[in-house]
């Protein structure tokens, strides 16, 4: 299981992986409601929301003990 780095929440990596369907270009869909994730720096990171997500996509380094402060 990983781990939410913005809340700590464990979150199931294929739950958050699962297409739900297509949109209307052909894209593939998920459902946020079971978790979503972020490709960043080389790693794939999963969050239990999409405001976990848009947390850590403002400020990645405080999320990761990378900012100095």
């Amino acid at each position: 299981m990983a781990m939410d780095p913005v809340c700590g929440k464990e979150m199931d990596e294929a739950a958050a992986r699962v297409e739900t369907g297509q949109t209307r270009y052909g894209a593939t869909e998920v459902d946020p409601q079971r978790g979503t994730r972020q490709f960043h720096d080389g790693k794939w990171y999963y969050f239990c929301s999409l405001e976990c997500r848009s947390k850590f996509m403002a400020q990645p380094g405080a999320y990761l003990g990378q900012d100095a402060g």
